[in-house]
């Protein structure tokens, strides 16, 4: 078949649509969190952003998270420097990891709540999504304890986002005398293999946030 002048030219316009589709940018994921996000003690490699970005990307949600993690952060702290997070990251979702230094504080749950209150505020700004990561209160006050679980569940339906009630409820699961593997010496933080436990109970919730994101 003889091609004409027409043709080739009725060819070539075609070939654009033939090509495959461009590569769409990862949504950008804000990790704003304690010691906890920022995986204290631990390698680059080993915290809990890289592996949940790992984690991620395996389950076929793969997303760009940015590690907004402070060692020794309370709720009062990420109030104060969310908004300077939020205009440097620009991020599609957000997840808030806070709480645990309050607590260790002794500080009261409405404290928190307060503080919280204002960061998913900021977090959900624009209709963003987000995902409020807690985490149960140590030994103490029974009163007290209550207190900071039922927090967690009633700011998550005033913001609309999604709940993980407690990042390190595979953890207390574990037998005490065989946790020692799961933390670092201080026995409060996890270790490697203590944050892949914790991304194996992260991951399914993480995965759906980034779902929203479409």
């Amino acid at each position: 078949m003889t091609l004409t002048r027409r043709s080739l030219l009725a060819a070539a316009a075609a070939l654009p649509l033939a090509r495959p589709a461009r590569a769409q940018t990862l949504p950008r994921i804000l990790c704003f969190g304690d010691s906890l996000t920022a995986g204290y003690g631990l390698a680059r490699s080993e915290g809990l952003v890289p592996q949940l970005s790992a984690w991620l990307a395996a389950a076929g949600r793969p997303a760009d998270l940015i590690d907004g993690g402070l060692s020794g952060d309370t709720t009062y702290g990420g109030r104060v420097r969310l908004p300077v997070s939020m205009r440097r990251h620009r991020p599609d979702a957000v997840i808030v990891e806070l709480g645990g230094n309050d607590m260790l504080r002794r500080w009261q749950p409405a404290q928190a709540e307060e503080n919280l209150d204002a960061i998913l505020t900021t977090a959900r700004s624009g209709g963003r999504p987000a995902l409020l990561v807690g985490i149960h209160a140590p030994a103490g006050d029974p009163e007290w304890r209550r207190a900071w679980g039922r927090m967690w569940p009633r700011l998550a339906e005033r913001h609309g986002t999604l709940l993980l009630q407690d990042l390190y409820a595979p953890l207390a699961q574990v037998p005490a005398a065989q946790r020692a593997p799961l933390l670092l010496r201080d026995g409060v933080h996890p270790s490697a293999e203590g944050v892949r436990v914790l991304v194996q109970h992260l991951g399914p919730v993480a995965a759906q946030l980034v779902a929203q994101l479409g």
